[in-house]
């Protein structure tokens, strides 16, 4: 066995993105904030609950190439999915996508998985896309995944990114099966998420508290129960976790929870991806690759009384 040895959490980039926000912007949520609240926050819930509509113009300018384009119903709602060979005689690799992103974006992966013998199926999120409804929210997420998946049968393997990894965990929790997963910069804590989001715009945090609120009304669900700390712990299939320490959208320590509190789960961190970038990579899809085919990839991360992290 492995030497085990305390570490420290390797430096990672704690930036809030505020850059790419216009000034105005935030200063229209700072004032708004003290002078009309209530409109502010109902105001901010609308836009972080809104995927960029770049999700949408891209997916309809990528090119789907040699995939078959189809749908499946999730909550009432078309969900665009794209399949390259046949889930019915090969084992095939299912995709989650992120936060404001498409399904085509798969297209690094297809022809490595092509080759190992892989048939592959994505799709866009609802509300994402080619998808003119649905609900943007995580359990929607989930829904849609679970909805795909049965439609072709359990994955050998799932590979998800971002909000796309925290919608795998939801789906495996409530029931979904899969080989392998493979989760790339995945986001563990929506109210977390909700933070950064607020640091950025300018919206202060008990308007943030108020915004989540709102949302729990929506769902009917509280936030917190979707942290992948309730979730994680009982994941049966062997998990590659894959998160770049210079991540300014979703940290690096919560690809470390996930791999932490996964019981069979590694983690493999890299360095000058960023969060968009690891999800296309050819290092990673070859890392994955190694990691489906049974090789050991990545370390694996501990927690005890004694040792409260290290690796393995």
């Amino acid at each position: 066995m492995a030497a085990v040895a305390p570490v420290t959490s390797p430096q990672k980039s704690t930036i809030v993105r505020t850059s790419s926000v216009p000034r105005l912007l935030r200063m229209a949520f700072a004032v708004g904030g003290w002078l009309m609240p209530d409109a502010t926050v109902r105001r901010a819930s609308r836009l972080f609950g809104t995927p960029m509509a770049s999700s949408r113009s891209r997916a309809l300018a990528a090119e789907a190439g040699d995939a078959r384009v189809g749908q499946v119903m999730s909550e009432g709602h078309a969900v665009a999915t794209y399949t390259w060979g046949d889930p019915a005689t090969e084992p095939y690799v299912l995709f989650s996508h992120g936060w404001s992103s498409f399904g085509l974006r798969c297209r690094p992966w297809i022809a490595p998985l092509r080759a190992a013998g892989y048939a592959v199926v994505a799709f866009d999120h609802p509300a994402h896309g080619r998808n003119e409804g649905g609900r943007a929210i995580l359990p929607s997420f989930a829904a849609a995944l679970t909805a795909v998946a049965r439609r072709h049968g359990a994955p050998a393997a799932l590979v998800a990114h971002s909000m796309g990894g925290a919608a795998a965990m939801l789906a495996l929790s409530a029931g979904l099966r899969t080989g392998h997963v493979v989760l790339l910069a995945p986001a563990a804590d929506l109210r977390a998420a909700g933070g950064r989001f607020g640091r950025m715009i300018g919206l202060a945090p008990p308007l943030v508290a108020r915004m989540f609120e709102g949302f729990e009304r929506q769902i009917g669900l509280p936030v917190d129960s979707f942290a992948a700390q309730h979730h994680a712990p009982r994941m049966a299939a062997p998990a590659l976790v894959v998160h770049d320490l210079e991540d300014d959208d979703v940290p690096w320590d919560e690809g470390e929870r996930y791999a932490r509190l996964w019981p069979d789960a590694r983690l493999l961190t890299t360095t000058g991806l960023g969060h968009h970038r690891i999800a296309g990579d050819a290092t990673v899809i070859d890392a994955t690759l190694r990691f489906l085919h049974g090789e050991v990839v990545g370390e694996r991360v501990v927690s005890s009384p004694n040792l409260p992290f290290g690796f393995a």
